[in-house]
């Protein structure tokens, strides 16, 4: 593949990602929208036509690997493994 036709598929996947994220950007708007009224409501699920919506607290809890890692060092590096990906950017 020449330098031409390469950048032409950069400058393609550039325009998709600026319309993605236009419609990520739409898209959060109307979540929030949708968020705003419930509150408003003081509904955390409310039926839409066939759907159901909810808004709802979820408590988790999550392993603090950080931490453990400052606190335990020797046993976090005993149980750490390396692993190899590949990242793909244009920069």
């Amino acid at each position: 593949m020449g330098e031409r036709a390469i950048l032409n598929r950069v400058n393609k996947l550039k325009a998709l990602e600026d319309q993605q994220k236009a419609l990520e950007s739409e898209i959060e708007a109307v979540k929030a929208e949708i968020k705003q009224d419930m509150e408003a409501k003081g509904q955390e699920e409310i039926k839409a036509g066939n759907f159901i919506v909810r808004w709802k607290k979820v408590i988790a809890n999550r392993f603090d690997s950080k931490a453990f890692a400052k606190e335990h060092e020797s046993l976090y590096s005993q149980y750490s493994k390396q692993t190899e990906n590949r990242r793909f950017s244009i920069v």
